[in-house]
């Protein structure tokens, strides 16, 4: 099978492997998840090498070295799912949505496919839910949007340079895909959100909400506050006051539609700074790591 869902083209069948690393698809896990009133499947492998990454022990497999699930016939999942909407804990706490995680989903796209499809013949007018990080063809990011109801869509940064440093990849296609998510189905978005790192990447918050607001200010962006992880773990977290400040410097902008989910207790006050500056920091902890 001739991989073109990633911007990198491979053979998974021959063994060949792409950044990801993925050959079959592979449940890390499933759940019921009350808050989202979803059953979530996660899969594993990742199209990125964020160094920040909460969840690399998914993401980065096999690399991690993690024991997780492994590969599930998509009507062996179909089946287990309906199971699941069907306990009295589901029903008393009225979950009835399919929500995807990850990992980065687009890498599966057959194996999604293949489940939404049997899910929707079953439960017509199931609600699903996709988290991405849109880096995939256009043509990947359309059949993305045709099985969901949602899209939860993560912008890490605006320029290519910090980008590149934070998780290993360009951002032409991610910046591709968002605009034309934006243009032709603003509907699919949950929310377009930013992971804010300080003196990482807070300076490219401005650039996308502008991004943004250019191209469809209807649309709900969240900065989400940076709690210590994975390569970054000494790395100081974002406090409250930090996030306020930036949503107060969005709202200068003209957007209206822009929030933020959690902060990390920290005394660390508000203050801007530059790409170069958020560069260096980055590749100095790739340099520790051995990785340049």
């Amino acid at each position: 099978m001739n991989c073109a869902a990633g911007t990198v083209r491979v053979n998974r069948l021959e063994g060949e492997r792409g950044i990801c690393r993925a050959s079959i698809p592979e449940v890390a896990y499933t759940s019921l998840t009350p808050m989202l009133k979803s059953y979530s499947l996660t899969l594993r492998g990742c199209s990125f090498k964020c160094m920040y990454c909460n969840a690399y022990c998914i993401s980065q497999y096999p690399d991690s070295g993690w024991m997780y699930r492994g590969y599930v016939q998509p009507e062996s999942m179909v089946q287990e799912a309906l199971k699941s909407f069907k306990t009295s804990f589901a029903r008393s706490r009225d979950i009835t949505k399919l929500n995807f995680t990850g990992g980065e989903l687009s890498i599966h796209i057959l194996y999604l496919e293949a489940v939404t499809s049997r899910m929707k013949e079953e439960i017509p007018e199931l609600k699903i839910g996709m988290a991405t990080n849109g880096f995939s063809t256009l043509k990947t990011m359309k059949r993305l949007v045709k099985i969901s109801s949602s899209i939860n869509f993560e912008i890490k940064a605006f320029d290519d340079e910090i980008h590149h440093a934070i998780t290993g990849a360009t951002v032409g296609p991610v910046l591709k895909n968002v605009e034309w998510l934006m243009r032709k189905h603003p509907e699919k978005i949950r929310v377009l959100r930013t992971v804010v790192i300080p003196s990482i990447n807070d300076s490219q918050v401005l650039k996308i909400a502008q991004f943004i607001q250019d191209i469809n200010p209807d649309v709900q962006y969240r900065l989400v506050g940076f709690r210590p992880h994975f390569m970054f773990y000494y790395h100081r977290g974002t406090s409250k006051e930090f996030m306020q400040e930036l949503v107060k410097s969005c709202k200068k902008l003209g957007m209206k539609k822009i929030d933020y989910s959690g902060y990390y207790p920290s005394e660390n006050g508000f203050k801007k700074h530059d790409n170069k500056k958020g560069i260096k920091r980055a590749y100095s902890y790739l340099n520790a790591a051995g990785c340049y």
